[in-house]
Order: C-alpha cells, then sequence, then structure tokens
C-alpha cells in the first residue's frame, strides 16, 4: 500500500513540473513573440535608468498629452481617438511605468512620481509646453497631479468620466463593493503571470467598441508584463487619492469634463451587489463629483453621454475628440492674439 501511495505521490509531482515547466515556456514564448508581432508605437524614452513609451503624432501647438485610466492598455487605451485629435494638433498618448512597452518601477508609487514620470518623457522626447491634458478614470487625478506640480505648462483639460479625490468615501455608503473590491483574484494571476495564467486568460478577452483587432492583440500579449504597473497603482489607490485632492483650482483653464450616463448593465449592477434604486444612487453619486470637478474652473462645460459606458473614448469617441478640440481652440485663441501683437 506504502508502494502505491509513493508512486501516486511521485506521479503528481511529476505531473505538477511538467505543468509549471509547461506554463513557464508558454509564457517564455509568448513574451518573444509579443515583441515580435507587437512592435514598439512611437520611441521608448530614457528618463533616468528606465524608459518610458510615448507615441506622439500630428502637429501643432498645443500638444495634448492622453493620460490613460487604471488598466493594462497604457497608450493604446486612446487608438479610438488618437489619430482623429492628431489630425488637429500635436498628440501623445503614453504608456506608465510597467505597462505595456514601459520599463518598471522599483519603489513606492505616487502621484507625484507619475507626474515626474510625464514631465521628464516629455523633456526627453523634445515635446514642449503648452499642454492640454486628457485623463480617462485614474488618469483625471494624475492630470490634476501634474497640473499642481507643473502647472506653468498646462493650458487646459479634459476629464473622461474621471475619478474623483473623494470618490471612495462618497461610493463607499451606496456601493461598498465598488470601492473595497475584491482583489485576490488579481493577486494570484499576478503572481501566476510566469506560468502563462495571464496570457491565457487575455485569449477570451473581449474588443471593446471601436477598437480594432490590431490594438487589442498588443494589449493581450503585454498583459502579463502589465499586470504588475496596474497591480502597483491599484495598491496605491487611496494614496493618490489623496495627494490628487490638494489640487482642485484651475482658475480660467478651459475645462470639458464629460460623464458616462448609460444606465448601470445588470451584470455589472450584480457584480456590485446592487439594487436598481442603489445604481440610480451611484450614478447620481457620480454625476455630483463630476460637478464639483467642473467648478474648478471658472472656464468649464459638463457633458453628460447618456449612451456610453465608462470608457467613453471608445463608445463614442466623437465626443472626445469635440472635446479636446474644443478645449484646444480655446487654448489657441489668446496664443494667435499674442502672436499677432509681436508681429506688429
Amino acid at each position: 500500500m506504502k508502494k502505491w501511495l509513493r508512486r501516486i505521490a511521485l506521479s503528481l509531482l511529476v505531473l505538477v513540473i511538467v505543468a509549471v515547466a509547461s506554463g513557464a515556456t508558454y509564457e517564455f514564448l509568448g513574451r518573444r513573440a509579443a515583441r515580435r508581432d507587437f512592435p514598439l508605437r512611437g520611441e521608448l524614452v530614457d528618463i533616468g535608468g528606465r524608459r518610458l513609451q510615448v507615441d506622439c503624432r500630428g502637429s501643432g501647438t498645443p500638444v495634448v498629452v492622453l493620460e490613460a485610466g487604471l488598466s493594462t492598455g497604457g497608450a493604446l487605451d486612446w487608438s479610438a481617438v488618437h489619430d482623429s485629435i492628431a489630425q488637429t494638433t500635436r498628440t501623445c498618448a503614453y504608456s506608465r511605468a510597467g505597462i505595456m512597452w514601459s520599463d518598471a518601477a522599483s519603489g513606492q508609487l505616487t502621484a507625484k512620481r507619475v507626474a515626474e514620470d510625464l514631465h521628464a518623457a516629455l523633456g526627453k522626447a523634445g515635446e514642449p509646453p503648452p499642454y492640454v491634458l486628457v485623463g480617462h478614470s485614474l488618469g483625471g487625478p494624475y492630470i490634476m497631479t501634474y497640473t499642481g506640480y507643473f502647472g506653468d505648462e498646462v493650458a487646459g483639460l479634459v476629464m473622461v468620466d474621471a475619478s474623483h479625490p473623494e470618490q471612495l468615501q462618497r461610493l463607499k455608503e451606496v456601493a461598498p463593493a465598488a470601492v473595497e473590491p475584491n482583489l485576490t483574484p488579481m493577486k494570484v494571476a499576478r503572481a501566476l503571470s510566469w506560468a502563462g495564467v495571464v496570457r491565457l486568460a487575455m485569449r477570451s478577452a473581449p474588443t471593446m467598441p471601436n477598437q480594432s483587432a490590431e490594438d487589442a492583440r498588443p494589449i493581450a500579449a503585454y498583459a502579463s508584463h502589465s499586470i504588475d504597473g496596474a497591480m502597483a497603482e491599484m495598491e496605491a489607490l487611496a494614496a493618490t487619492f489623496d495627494e490628487a485632492g490638494r489640487f482642485r483650482t484651475l482658475g480660467d483653464r478651459p475645462l470639458v469634463v464629460l460623464t458616462a450616463a448609460k444606465p448601470m448593465p445588470d451584470s455589472v449592477r450584480a457584480a456590485l451587489k446592487l439594487s436598481p434604486e442603489g445604481a440610480a444612487k451611484m450614478q447620481a453619486a457620480w454625476k455630483a463629483m463630476h460637478d464639483d470637478e467642473a467648478s474648478w474652473s471658472t472656464r468649464s462645460r459638463h457633458v453628460m453621454v447618456d449612451d456610453a459606458t465608462h470608457y467613453i473614448q471608445f463608445d463614442r469617441p466623437d465626443v472626445v475628440i469635440e472635446a479636446v478640440r474644443s478645449v484646444v481652440d480655446s487654448v489657441r485663441a489668446p496664443l494667435a492674439v499674442a502672436s499677432d501683437s509681436t508681429r506688429r
């Protein structure tokens, strides 16, 4: 009997070893294929011992800078609007530390560090201010932090269903599952990314509206690298909001705030453990926070996008494009007057 038990244990051990080796090989080959099949878009800019991916297109001033939300897509989260905005003015999307082609960062992640990374990357890439900053979701607090530290460079802003620095507190009563998500599956996936778990899961990931396969496939291919960067940002979320909350004054900079107002799908409501009434309260709280964001500038416009979910840039790219162009036009008007005065 003991002999058979030893054989069974040995067989199980062999199976585990084979599975681990197979997973590691699958991940190794997947990363090599990603580098081959989905080469860098734009350039890698050295910001002091590590590099960030920056993809700038078009020409003109001010330079539009696209700041993605909390995701693994980085610069490609703007694929549905990047080229169209670049027809109006110079437009740069980039991937933060540890996302897509960008190198990971060591040490503690802070909103100030994100701002400093972007500042260094734009400088090394030769992209001079003034900037119009466009932030989606968590990108909203990031661009407010950038404005707080480098305000002389920022001429205008667009908030795309942006997070609010008080959202954890304000949403806790109406939707606790939204502010206290179960991160265990993500942590397990990150821990096992070396074994191909993330890569395998991303094979069945759906594409977004107005997102081509050409733009979706690189995100999946680099997800096992990007998950580390995304999780670092998730774990620093409360500190990021606290830091960004210190910066809420934009003066007379032109500002457009876009709010996703499409009714919450039943699947999302169920995941957040909300009743229909609870979902309505959450969306009302979200709108109230965006009303507050719009009050941060004396030249603001708040637009409710009734047929868009959180990723407005994919659901309604035309709305985001129009919002950015309107801010660019507002910034250009005094620049044109100043240029004309100089010529005289």
